[in-house]
């Protein structure tokens, strides 16, 4: 992390001030497209929650004093930061979150745990999103910035996942933990719409990553079929791999196309969330698609840690769960057609 902000690779959407480029968030997607295409996909899924949701959300909702306070050392490295909005009993269901927080005089107690958050060992600060107004629902529900070092704050080990290695992956507790009123993000209670409206942004970069790691997948499927042989020819040269190679690329164009008119809208402020509901569905379905297909096309060496399409493969299974999984995508998609 220091060093990608050594070389000014940490928060380039950051406005200047806090010290980033002030450059477009295309930037930032195209920053988890290069890691995603070269097989990095555990660390595109940390850099994306650090750099499309931790401090996109400190930028659009967070006062002066939680901007100066954080984002500098974001784009430094020297604070990883992680969102912890899924527990053992709320995934993509957002209104079943239970940790609270509760007001005690100019404080906030914070209590509960969260559940597979990226980042959520080498965190610094986690923006954790927490049951303030029982009462109200969803819309009791309000964001903190939390501290890791703060007392009742406990992380567990680093979960182990059959894929993306490269991402750390935590159980993490709450317990009373003390919170300054300075730490809550946005007002009161509006934790459940500002997810919502930051929801497309971190769809467009899953998509991002499921685009570029099914191109990378397809490259070294490539090379490796030009140089196989089998039967006395390049199996490049079978019509099943020509075949395969083609719906390949041609799920791939198309997919790419429907990512870069969905980012062009993002810019514009006209990305909806159905719109962005079909693009992570599309993108990452085609992804576990890609990823298969191109696998079995090494055969037995496929199946082996030795050979990178391997890590492509195990790393693609993870895209269709987080982030809104492919069953909540299809009924906002639903949603959107036919109404409630």
């Amino acid at each position: 992390w220091h060093r990608l902000g050594e070389a000014g690779l940490l928060g380039p959407d950051v406005e200047e001030q806090y010290g980033g480029a002030g450059a477009s968030p295309h930037v930032t997607l195209a920053m988890i497209e290069e890691l995603s295409a070269m097989g990095f996909g555990g660390f595109a899924s940390g850099y994306g929650i650090h750099n499309n949701i931790v401090a996109p959300y400190l930028s659009r909702h967070g006062t002066e004093e939680q901007k100066a306070h954080w984002l500098p050392r974001m784009v430094t490295g020297e604070v990883v930061g992680a969102l912890a909005m899924t527990e053992p009993g709320a995934g993509s269901d957002v209104q079943s979150i239970r940790t609270s927080a509760a007001r005690d005089g100019d404080e906030w107690v914070l209590n509960g745990s969260k559940i597979f958050i990226t980042n959520g060992i080498h965190a610094d600060l986690v923006i954790v999103a927490a049951i303030t107004d029982p009462g109200k629902g969803a819309k009791g529900t309000s964001l903190f910035l939390v501290d890791a070092h703060a007392p009742g704050f406990e992380k567990s080990r680093k979960i182990d996942k059959i894929g993306q290695h490269t991402s750390d992956t935590a159980l993490l507790f709450f317990n009373d933990v003390r919170l300054p009123a300075e730490a809550l993000l946005g007002d009161e209670n509006s934790g459940f719409i500002i997810m919502m409206n930051e929801l497309p942004r971190e769809r467009l970069g899953i998509a991002a990553q499921a685009i570029a790691a099914s191109e990378g997948a397809l490259d070294i499927t490539v090379q490796y079929v030009q140089e196989r042989e089998a039967f006395g020819q390049k199996i490049g040269q079978f019509q099943n791999t020509r075949f395969k190679l083609a719906d390949v690329k041609t799920e791939i164009t198309l997919n790419r196309a429907f990512y870069e008119q969905c980012a062009r809208q993002y810019a514009e402020g006209r990305l909806t969330a159905d719109t962005a509901a079909m693009l992570k569905l599309a993108s990452c379905e085609m992804q576990c698609r890609v990823a298969d297909q191109c696998l079995q096309l090494f055969g037995g060496y496929g199946y082996t840690a030795e050979y990178p399409i391997s890590r492509f493969y195990v790393d693609a299974r993870i895209q269709t769960i987080y982030g809104g999984s492919s069953e909540i995508m299809r009924e906002l998609v639903a949603r959107s057609i036919l109404g409630r």
